[in-house]
């Protein structure tokens, strides 16, 4: 009976003390940060359909954004012929970096997120882009995907029950209809993706758009376009509603359209092929006419953006992906290509939280020396300044009243520099004293400033802006033009650029006499060069994609000496090119070209009812901004209700019913969280249950929990008694060990960054227990007689107080697996007292290492000891290494009888030797992705599987038995072997090890198998 009882302990004390073996498991123990920099006191604006939430610091770009989310209410209730059925969230951030700090979504948020709608809640969360027509696009994109939810009937009870709705239909139907419905049919930059495509003769079939080479956005919206123009846009509400069917969008598009997707292909890919073929046919490829300088030969889609030519043209620095885990800066030789080195390395480097390299570059000093590019640090813009021939950080400016700094360009004397910030939701230009320290704000406007560039003569700073263009009262957002600053004055005039088209990059010659700028005249990128003064304009370049970055606003071009460089885009990626003299390059302006390229197929003009409705800009938009406000008051509303589950058995015992249900609730904000969930069955004692709370509105995050967590164990046996008559009947002995953990508990975290935090917790557990007999009796036919339930015994109480603090710094890159670049540790001290009284240490520490592409070394190292009174009381589960993600070959399970030598007190010394109090485990491993090792392209391919080579020693050892290192009795046990990993769908990874135990006398290889990523 002592045994069955230890047995049942033991299962609560695997949960209770963080045996750790099981602590890998446990969320949190390792993971990188989310943090709260800033402490934004939010505020609500309601509109007549919105409530707007934003911070004081972006109070007058709120009030914008919320005409224009009424603006754009109006124009898609009339496309989706719909009405949202509530109110609708929309959640403002200032900037990128304040944006990817938001609880409304978990997890990371990349650079490349412009905003999100979540489905279960329809929120919509977005960061400010800067420049109006930008943040307008990317408001009008999200609320699309908020009809889409509210047409289709997403929800949370819906997608637990199985009905995702929205969810259900493929990312280029979601993303491409998003697209096409805030941009239109006339959108340079997705016709230069399809010109590319028919160049290369890569158009896909619908029915392989969901194939991840072919970008949802760019292809869906270009789908989209020709179903609107083949077919009219009233059908695009009609297809959304259609396709949650359970034949999807090809049953939508047969009952909507009348034809099958096979057919609807061809018609798109004709339509698109007659549309830019005779385009290409006029334009050339930048190898055509410029030199290759940065160019991934792998054609596997590479990025190498935002050139910056060195004064005298000798050398680049640019943004590349060539780590693959990151994109960094790297310095280049101008006339060779070949990379000198690598100025960031942001894979596993914790202080850079972001480069901006989507829509910066970066700018060097007018004597070659010295290189300057913006980034983001500890939550702040920063402006890093570098010495390029000793390849160290010279500087580092920490601007900490700005939200984000862009495009830096230094003063002909070196002493300042200027560059573009984004503040309270709007771009504005700033110069930065190197000398005195002190930042100066040049612009202060809901216009956009961009791309600066200052003269040689110093005087002047040329910069793109909206500001000749746009209409701040109709919010009628127009293209941006080439502008000039006067240092010394503050006066701002127009230098010129064309008209209805996108004029971005202004960089000047080296004698100041002209400027080359990129333009999407005609519907192309291109370079063009125009005289000081705004007189005479040349074309440079006759592009079949375009000269551009990652966005069609990101910066593209330099000029350094007689050279200039530029980066376009072909082979689904971005190379950098060079034109090795500026006094060739320039010539007339190009005749013009069969059609307008900027304008998708079918229409060879913007026309249509979507091209309608987004160029009135009067109609739906309020003519006011005094909208009411008040303070951001949270209240929890339900994230997550599960479907209810009760179930219903028959065993020798008697019958049963169990069930349970889950929930969680959240503010707006996701500030504050709540989660309960219970198990109950038809025992009311075996009520099992836990709630918890989190609050997470600054950077300490904290909460607290009350769980009770029941364990049962039965046992039955039958006899024959007789009754008083003597007439034999049946008698049924059910026991049960019923051991009760309850508890209280509270947690607490400080990030001091993306990679460290601190860690606290504290609380009282208390375990109760008691084996009962319920007793039956039955005659031979079966029918129950009496029933009695007795208690046997009860366990003794235990009431235990634990407290614990941790530090975590995790660098690591996760693959699809297990990690494969970077480094992560936890030290960690835990206190336990009351009825058991001991405290444990921790400390564990791994390392991946990729020497060569795509292998990865990883090692780990972890000590764990008990220590205290009660370190070694047999109520706490011993230390055990022979756990698969421990020591491999040494699971309890895999141990036989055989292997245990006849002993005195019957113990089995080969598993004693794995049992203790404290313990030493080291492993090491070979591991890589099979497509990758074998010239497969994008690392892992289809295939998410990872095979591995291995190592492990591990010790465990009691403070009366000391830890042998050497010797034929050394307490050290080891292993190697084989491993292969896989992904199943994201919901686990499974892992099967042929694993070779070498201090098993007689055991030779075996096989086991296990659900855990590596370590």
């Amino acid at each position: 009976m002592h045994c069955r009882v230890w047995i049942v302990t033991t299962c609560a004390a695997a949960l209770l003390f963080a045996n750790v073996p099981a602590a890998e498991a446990q969320v949190g123990y390792f993971g990188q940060n989310k943090v709260q920099y800033r402490d934004l006191k939010f505020r609500v604006m309601k509109t007549q359909h919105f409530d707007v939430y934003y911070y004081p610091e972006e109070e007058d770009a709120a009030r914008m954004a919320g005409r224009m989310a009424e603006r754009w209410y109006s124009r898609l209730s009339t496309l989706f012929t719909h009405q949202l059925r509530n109110r609708q969230p929309l959640i403002l951030y200032g900037s990128g970096s304040q944006f990817r700090q938001t609880n409304v979504v978990e997890g990371d948020l990349g650079e490349g997120t412009g905003g999100v709608t979540e489905a279960y809640k329809r929120r919509i969360v977005l960061p400010f882009a800067g420049p109006i027509q930008a943040t307008d696009h990317v408001l009008g994109h999200e609320l699309v995907h908020a009809f889409q939810y509210d047409v289709t009937n997403t929800s949370a009870s819906g997608a637990a029950a199985g009905q995702a709705g929205a969810l259900s239909l493929p990312l280029w139907f979601i993303e491409g209809m998003a697209e096409y419905l805030s941009i239109g049919p006339v959108d340079p930059n997705t016709a230069m993706w399809m010109r590319e495509a028919v160049r290369r003769e890569r158009l896909p079939e619908i029915d392989h758009l969901d194939n991840p080479k072919y970008f949802p956005y760019r292809y869906g919206q270009a789908l989209w376009a020709y179903i609107g123009g083949r077919y009219g846009d009233k059908t695009i509400g009609s297809l959304m509603r259609a396709a949650i069917g359970r034949d999807g969008y090809k049953g939508a598009f047969e009952r909507v359209l009348g034809v099958k997707s096979k057919d609807l292909s061809k018609e798109w890919h004709d339509a698109t092929v007659a549309a830019y073929r005779p385009v290409a046919e006029t334009t050339k490829m930048p190898s055509a006419f410029a030199r290759p300088l940065i160019v991934d030969q792998t054609h596997k889609g590479g990025i190498n953006v935002s050139p910056e030519l060195s004064p005298d043209g000798s050398r680049i620095i640019f943004f590349s992906s060539r780590d693959l885990f990151s994109i960094d800066l790297y310095l280049a030789d101008a006339a060779t290509g070949k990379i000198i080195r690598k100025i960031t390395n942001t894979a596993t480097n914790p202080h850079f939280e972001s480069l901006e390299f989507i829509e910066s570059a970066g700018a060097w000093s007018r004597d070659g020396r010295r290189f300057v590019f913006p980034g983001l640090a500890s939550g702040n813009p920063v402006l890093t300044v570098v010495d390029v021939d000793r390849g160290r950080t010279e500087r580092e400016i920490t601007l900490k009243d700005l939200d984000e700094a862009l495009n830096p360009t230094w003063s002909p004397d070196g002493r300042q520099i200027a560059f573009s910030a984004l503040i309270g939701g709007y771009n504005d230009l700033y110069v930065y004293d190197l000398d005195r320290n002190q930042l100066r704000r040049l612009t202060s406007d809901a216009y956009s400033e961009l791309t600066p560039s200052w003269s040689p003569d110093g005087r002047s700073i040329a910069f793109a802006t909206d500001r000749f263009s746009t209409n701040l009262g109709s919010l009628d957002a127009g293209s941006p033009r080439i502008a000039l600053l006067d240092v010394a004055s503050g006066n701002v005039r127009a230098l010129g650029g064309f008209e209805a088209a996108k004029n971005i990059d202004p960089q000047w010659s080296a004698d100041g006499r002209s400027l080359f700028f990129i333009s999407d005249r005609q519907g192309i990128s291109n370079v063009y060069r125009m005289d000081a003064d705004g007189g005479n304009v040349t074309q440079v370049t006759n592009l079949l994609t375009g000269a551009t970055g990652i966005t069609d606003l990101s910066p593209a071009l330099s000029v350094g000496g007689t050279r200039v460089a530029f980066s376009a885009y072909e082979e689904d990626g971005y190379n950098i090119y060079a034109l090795d003299t500026t006094e060739t390059v320039a010539g007339p302006l190009a005749s013009g070209l069969p059609r307008n390229a900027g304008v998708l197929p079918p229409r060879t003009t913007g026309e249509g009812t979507v091209y309608s409705l987004l160029h009135n800009d009067a109609a739906g938009l309020p003519q006011t901004t005094a909208f009411e406000t008040q303070p951001y008051r949270p209240h929890l509303t339900p994230d997550y209700i599960g479907q209810p589950v009760v179930g219903v058995g028959v065993d020798a015992f008697g019958t049963y019913v169990g069930g349970g249900v889950g929930m969680i609730f959240s503010d707006i904000l996701g500030n504050h969280v709540v989660a309960a969930d219970v198990q109950t069955t038809s025992r009311f004692d075996e009520t099992g249950g836990t709630l918890l709370y989190l609050n997470r509105t600054h950077r300490w995050n904290w909460g607290a929990s009350i769980d009770q967590t029941p364990y049962a164990i039965r046992g039955f046996q039958e006899t024959l008694v007789p009754d008083a008559s003597g007439t034999p009947l049946i008698e049924e002995d059910e026991v049960r060990q019923l051991q009760i953990d309850r508890g209280v508990s509270g947690i607490a975290l400080y990030p001091f960054s993306r990679a460290r935090r601190v860690e606290f917790s504290a609380g009282w557990r208390q375990i109760t227990g008691k084996t009962d007999v319920t007793t039956r009796l039955f005659d031979f036919n079966g029918n129950q007689l009496t029933q009695d339930t007795q208690t046997l015994n009860r366990f003794p109480t235990l009431n235990l107080g634990t407290a614990s603090g941790a530090f975590v710094h995790d660098t690591s890159i996760f693959g699809v697996t297990s990690p494969i670049r970077g480094f992560r540790y936890r030290l960690e001290l835990d206190q336990t007292s009351g009825s058991l009284s001991y405290g444990a240490a921790l400390a564990d520490y791994r390392t991946y290492v990729m020497p060569v592409r795509p292998y990865t070394i990883a090692l780990r190292g972890m000590y764990y000891g008990r220590y205290g009174r009660s370190a070694e009381d047999p109520l706490l589960f011993p230390v055990f290494i022979g756990y698969p993600d421990l020591v491999r070959g040494y699971d309890y399970g895999s141990f036989d009888s055989s292997e245990c030598a006849v002993t005195a007190d019957g113990s089995c010394p080969v598993i004693d030797r794995l049992i203790g109090s404290r313990m030493l485990v080291a492993n090491a491993e070979l591991r890589f992705p099979p497509w990758g090792a074998f010239g497969g392209s994008n690392f892992y391919g289809p295939l998410p599987v990872e095979l591995a080579v291995f190592g492990d020693v591990g010790a465990a050892w009691t403070k009366d038995r000391a830890l042998k290192f050497t010797g034929p009795n050394r307490d050290f046990v080891r292993s190697v072997g084989a491993a292969a990993r896989i992904n199943l769908l994201g919901y686990a990874v499974a892992e099967i090890d042929y694993v070779r135990p070498l201090d098993r006398p007689g055991r030779g290889w075996m096989w086991e198998f296990n659900l855990r990523p590596g370590f």
